[in-house]
């Protein structure tokens, strides 16, 4: 089976972002990214992930063309395959409707700097692109415009993607973002967030690459 391994994470995962309730239903997407093979696993459209197995996987190109699998990709291919084309490290992209962060992107607000883990993002603010159709080419350029250095970025009116270095990178970063945007609407709730200044995230942002065991990937902070 071509590309055995990403079908089988991509399952996975997609059973662990489901239990995690960061996505109802068949709502959300996973995408892995073999760059030496120049073709993307992802998941196929509307199947309930605790069913889905790694043949029901689909293969398929940056340009979006199955090369393999049975099944119809996910409706979102296209913000998939954008994030690979115009972000060089990333292998791996989650795409999910978590609560916090659709509520957030219901607002048009961005996640800010509320907790300093929002530097696994890789800035200081994950962006809210504005309202676009799902499933369209017009949803991922406008995802893909206002991202900047993030690794993450709201669709509004809609939920949350992020890409990784590897699956369990995006994945977890999806949980972080999750989790400030939850903060950042608990403390919209009763008051003024306090945001961390440019200047206190640049700190972090130093501080994170020496942060865990030597030669370990962080798993949290």
């Amino acid at each position: 089976m071509l590309m055995q391994e990403e079908r089988e994470l991509v399952v996975e995962y997609g059973k662990k972002m489901s239990a995690a309730r960061l996505s109802t239903g068949t709502s959300g997407n996973i995408s892995i990214y073999n760059a030496e093979k120049g073709l993307v696993a992802l998941s196929p459209s509307g199947m309930d992930y605790f069913s889905t197995t790694p043949e029901d996987v689909v293969i398929l190109d940056l340009d979006g063309k199955v090369v393999d699998g049975k099944r119809k990709p996910s409706s979102e291919w296209a913000l998939h395959t954008t994030f690979y084309k115009h972000k060089p490290h990333a292998r791996a992209v989650v795409h999910t409707h978590s609560v916090y962060c659709t509520t957030l992107a219901v607002l048009g607000e961005p996640i800010r700097a509320v907790h300093y883990v929002i530097g696994d993002a890789g800035a200081a603010e994950v962006p809210c692109a504005p309202y676009q159709l799902f499933g369209t080419e017009a949803l991922a350029e406008a995802a893909m415009e206002v991202c900047g250095k993030s690794d993450g970025v709201l669709l509004g009116n809609h939920g949350l993607v992020c890409c990784g270095k590897d699956i369990k990178g995006a994945y977890g970063l999806a949980c972080n973002l999750e989790y400030i945007a939850e903060i950042q609407c608990r403390a919209m709730s009763i008051g003024k967030p306090n945001v961390l200044t440019e200047e206190q995230m640049a700190e972090v942002m130093v501080k994170f690459q020496s942060y865990g065991q030597p030669g370990a990937k962080k798993t949290g902070y």
